[in-house]
């Protein structure tokens, strides 16, 4: 049996034994949401807005660049506060970010948001129970006047202002299963709880066609807004700027530069195909999303560069989300903290040519007309 065979086998025999537990974890979440939609299960409504960030599939669709763009967005208006999990975190329970917050305390994404907004009046805090947090947050902080739920929509004990779900370009819900045959948290048909839904990671020159496919394939009720949103790659900074910054862009590598790509993201071949784009040659150390990096890691790291063609002209660059975890390491000697480096990225929103070309200038009043509405409730569905 050819290696195609053998492949094409086993897809077959995991999609009969993992199609069936799709089915009952379908059967139990569609449960789930019809205790709330029925009032079994209760749903709590503050007395200020909550925004919910979230999505239908597990991992990669972007959730933080979106909510730091909501935050800039919003935060002239608002006093805001950004409430998450804490995925990954060594802590438990409520744990307000203070000036000793590091990914380990708060997890990657949340120290990520804190370190650029945290000294610019917005609170951030992570806890598993989200109604419990939210009640915390505004002890600490009283003056708070939008809280920030920070993947959350299946969070259904807490009932959003606005809940605003992302899918991912290259594999939306529609093209998808639930758990554990496919990606899915809950049923495709949950998309209807969703205001707002936007499309990310969206090549910048998407056709007219791949707008229209997404429109009718996605079916939304004419209450529900889509919009569709591309990432920009920002200019190369250091991690630790005591130490490095030597190189100021990425315009600024040629061929005898050689760079490491380290990667423990969900989805990490846009990021190294960026990087290959430059004139230096590119290896790359990739690892599971939200991935602690360990001694044998930095050590495994150190080897690579010191294995590289020409060491001296060798750095490393990471993501921004691993650029967190690495700086909460301690004991990193100063040569290696002198070569690393990371690449912020930001959120764009394309025009929707499908729909009047609705765009970013669309978005920006969409949320903030939705958030000024007095009872999502009231809402005709």
């Amino acid at each position: 049996m050819s290696t195609n065979e053998k492949s094409t086998s086993q897809k077959i025999l995991s999609g009969l034994f993992l199609k069936p537990l799709s089915v009952a974890y379908g059967a139990v979440t569609a449960m789930r949401n019809k205790m709330f939609d029925f009032g079994v299960l209760d749903q709590r409504e503050f007395d200020i807005p909550v925004l919910v960030v979230g999505n239908i599939a597990v991992g990669g669709t972007g959730k933080t660049p979106h909510t730091e763009y909501l935050i800039n967005l919003l935060r002239t208006r608002y006093k805001i506060g950004v409430l998450s999990r804490g995925y990954n975190r060594k802590t438990s329970g409520f744990v307000l970010a203070d000036e000793n917050a590091n990914a380990s305390i708060i997890g990657d994404e949340p120290f990520q948001i804190y370190q650029k907004f945290g000294l610019h009046g917005v609170t951030v805090a992570v806890c598993e129970d989200r109604c419990a947090g939210i009640d915390k947050m505004r002890e600490a902080n009283p003056s708070l006047e939008l809280i920030l739920l920070d993947d959350a929509f299946q969070h259904r004990y807490v009932k959003p202002r606005v809940s605003v779900v992302l899918t991912e370009y290259s594999r939306p819900v529609f093209n998808d299963s639930m758990l554990p045959s496919g990606r899915l948290r809950e049923n495709k048909g949950a998309l209807h709880r969703a205001d707002i839904v936007v499309v990310t990671k969206c090549p910048p020159d998407m056709k007219q066609l791949e707008y229209r496919l997404f429109v009718k394939n996605l079916n939304l009720y004419p209450y529900q807004k889509l919009y569709f949103s591309t990432y920009v790659y920002e200019e190369l900074r250091p991690i630790f700027p005591d130490y490095g910054g030597a190189i100021g862009s990425l315009n600024d590598l040629t061929p005898t530069n050689y760079v490491i790509a380290l990667a423990g993201i969900a989805h990490p071949l846009p990021f190294i195909r960026h990087l290959k784009s430059t004139q230096a040659k590119v290896r790359s150390m990739v690892f599971p999303d939200h991935h602690n990096y360990s001694r044998d890691d930095i050590g495994n790291l150190i080897a690579k560069i010191k294995s590289s063609p020409n060491p001296k002209n060798t750095i490393v660059i990471t993501t921004e989300k691993d650029a967190m975890r690495i700086r909460s390491l301690s004991g990193l000697p100063k040569a290696l903290k002198a070569r690393l480096y990371y690449i912020p990225i930001s959120v764009k929103f394309i025009p929707n040519v499908a729909e009047s070309n609705v765009g970013e200038e669309d978005f920006s009043d969409t949320i903030i007309s939705m958030l000024n509405r007095p009872d999502k409730q009231n809402q005709l569905r």
